[in-house]
């Protein structure tokens, strides 16, 4: 069982929608982990991700959004989609 990570990020000028998180997370995913078939339920670990490639997810998040994404993240909520849930609740919460 995986422990909550709470976070605050403070949110770009525009705050993208969790659909548009979830696109974009699935792009980077691909690149990172260079498999062009991955979806939104595609899990990091199974496909995969280890720590550098972790670190590499949440530089392509920083320099697409302009905010911090804590590596944790990824290994807490290892999809696309479950980490643009928390992504974007934090953006639009934070």
């Amino acid at each position: 069982m995986s422990e909550t990570t709470t976070t605050t990020l403070t949110a770009p000028a525009t705050t993208p929608g969790v659909e548009a998180l979830t696109e974009l997370l699935v792009g980077v995913y691909r690149d990172a982990l260079g498999a062009p078939g991955l979806d939104e339920q595609s899990d990091f670990y199974e496909n995969g991700g280890d720590s550098l490639t972790a670190f590499q997810v949440t530089a392509r998040l920083q320099d697409a959004l302009g905010v911090d994404v804590p590596v944790a993240l990824v290994f807490a909520y290892p999809t696309p989609a479950d980490l643009a849930d928390v992504v974007h609740s934090d953006l639009v919460e934070g």
